[in-house]
């Protein structure tokens, strides 16, 4: 049997650390208890950012941010970033904002609130440009998906059935090509088909 934890540990140690800005602000979330994308996962989707090369990106999460004091955080670290003059930083709930949203992205990255995925995605599919990606982390929500309704905690019930009924429309949905990858807390890749070559 495949030990799914044992080959992610062999995969952390073979990552190399990232920038000092990375590590620093990587301590301070774990020290602040602020919930951060996990190393593997992370490889990842630099690695799939260098293959596609998106001019256009969008983080449903610190980008649009409503909560005042991850606000003034993600404000301090985007202005220690090389390239922080290029990120935006839209304050206020996803569920707004993303409807005021109009220009298509290349690149949709979805960490937010777990429950939320669902009822962003209409917004999100609106904005994802043809043939661009979107990629959801914690879809896996440390195995609970993979489990009965029942065999969840009461109070993780409602996420649970909102990110099976989440995957199930991104795997389902004729104009999407989805794939479920078990990295991480689980990831979803999911493409918009170009309809004009279709």
């Amino acid at each position: 049997m495949f030990d799914f934890e044992r080959a992610t540990d062999y995969i952390r140690s073979l990552e190399l650390p990232g920038s000092a800005l990375c590590e620093e602000i990587q301590k301070d979330a774990l020290a602040g208890d602020v919930p951060i994308i996990r190393p593997e996962t992370a490889s990842f989707l630099l690695f799939l950012i260098s293959l596609k090369k998106p001019l256009s990106i969008l983080e449903v999460g610190t980008t649009i941010e409503k909560y005042p004091p991850r606000i003034e955080e993600a404000k301090r670290n985007f202005a220690r970033a090389p390239r922080g003059c290029d990120i935006t930083l839209l304050e206020g709930d996803a569920a707004d904002i993303l409807k005021t949203l109009d220009k298509p992205y290349d690149l949709i990255f979805m960490d937010a609130a777990k429950g939320q995925y669902i009822h962003f995605l209409p917004d999100v599919l609106r904005l994802l440009a043809p043939d661009g990606l979107l990629f959801s982390d914690n879809v896996l929500q440390d195995g609970d998906v993979l489990e009965s309704r029942f065999a969840v905690t009461r109070r993780n019930r409602t996420i649970h059935s909102r990110m099976r009924e989440y995957l199930t429309m991104l795997t389902h949905t004729p104009e999407l090509t989805t794939s479920v990858i078990p990295i991480g807390d689980g990831v979803s890749l999911t493409m918009k088909k170009n309809t004009e070559e279709m």
